[in-house]
């Protein structure tokens, strides 16, 4: 594997980067490991495990080096798709693999439901979903209760809410949203309002992503294998919930990955999951030819 190289895309409202890691040596499938809001920054680790493929990693819109026109505004999942389509066209690589973690993995949904052919497997580790959780209302309110406080009140304290959320075990009660909120400072957060409303996070992609709606007839009629991931550690929590629902839906068995929601991680973000066995869990599941 060649060392990174990096270029952009113009798609329509933003600026893409993207870092792509050549190899030669085999005849596999071009990999894409994404996440949302996740960049091309968390995936180092992961790619580090494929260098016998050609690897692409990216910033989504209005993450890290990928710019939006109006950062103020919301991102959904279906801009993120076609971002995504529009790239995988740029490569000219033929029907790629995906990993996508998290937001990611909701996008990557969005893309095979429109366009299937560009997507041989699809691995979609642990997508927040929580329209299809059988307690998608107080999850829903929830979500949109995260969002409201960041634009009331800014990063620390949405933050707060935002691990709290995602941290919690088993269906979300009816009055979750109406409890007293977290102290930002528990979590080492911010108390003061810095004033800005850019946070690809809670500004941009919290209510879209959390409420976005599959079309899951497509998916099911897609010609790509879509294989739903569910992490050891965070079973009951919100993300992996959605993901076993999802699994369900489309008729398939969901694969369970080394670690939690963010196993993949080999520190960057200050965080480390089991890298090492999440990358052998992937290569399994592509197959044997990954």
């Amino acid at each position: 594997m060649t060392e990174p190289t990096t270029d952009t895309l113009d798609v329509p409202g933003a600026v893409l980067t993207y870092d792509v890691r050549r190899s030669d040596s085999s005849g596999a499938p071009t990999l894409l490991l994404i996440g949302s809001p996740m960049g091309a920054g968390g995936f180092g680790t992961l790619a580090g495990h494929f260098t016998d493929r050609t690897v692409v990693t990216y910033d989504p819109r209005g993450v890290e080096r990928s710019t939006k026109a109006d950062p103020t505004t919301e991102s959904t999942p279906d801009q993120h798709a076609d971002d995504l389509h529009r790239l995988i066209s740029t490569l000219d690589a033929g029907p790629v693999d995906i990993l996508a973690s998290s937001g990611g993995a909701v996008n990557a949904l969005a893309l095979v439901g429109r366009h299937p052919g560009q997507v041989r497997i699809l691995v979609a580790h642990e997508p927040p979903a929580a329209d299809v959780l059988p307690d998608r209302e107080p999850a829903l309110a929830a979500a949109a209760d995260v969002h409201a406080t960041y634009l009331r009140s800014g990063f620390g304290p949405a933050m707060a809410k935002f691990i709290a959320l995602v941290s919690h075990v088993g269906q979300i009660p009816a009055d979750y949203a109406d409890r007293p909120a977290p102290d930002p400072a528990m979590f080492g957060l911010p108390t003061e309002d810095d004033g800005s409303r850019t946070d690809p996070l809670l500004g941009q992609n919290m209510i879209s992503c959390t409420h976005y709606q599959f079309d899951f007839d497509a998916l099911r009629a897609a010609s790509t294998r879509i294989v739903i991931g569910a992490g050891a550690e965070s079973d009951g929590q919100l993300a992996c919930r959605a993901g076993l629902v999802v699994a369900e839906r489309l008729g398939t068995t969901p694969v369970t990955f080394p670690s939690g929601h963010a196993g993949f991680l080999g520190g960057e973000y200050g965080q480390t999951g089991d890298p090492d066995g999440f990358a052998a869990r992937l290569r399994e599941v592509l197959g044997s030819d990954a």
